[in-house]
């Protein structure tokens, strides 16, 4: 199904700046966008755990740790 939408004048602009080649479609510009923005939203997901973990003091000594016995040679070396 086509759906015809009405834009103004500035967001039309804005879509043609965002076009990869002259003659890709609004269609695919938007649908481009979208996907974007799901990458961004996994993303986030991702950084969130990740502060999670960091705000973690029992893990950030854990993680002090395992760097300074990196430094000092204090491991095992698998082969």
């Amino acid at each position: 199904m086509i759906t015809t939408i009405q834009l103004e004048e500035s967001t039309k602009a804005k879509l043609d700046k965002l076009k990869v080649h002259e003659r890709e479609s609004y269609n695919e510009v938007i649908r481009r966008m979208v996907e974007e923005c799901r990458n961004i939203k996994v993303d986030e997901e991702s950084l969130k755990e990740t502060i999670d973990i960091l705000s973690d003091p029992e893990t950030l000594r854990d993680i002090a740790e395992a760097l300074n016995e990196y430094e000092q040679k204090k491991f095992i070396e698998l082969k």
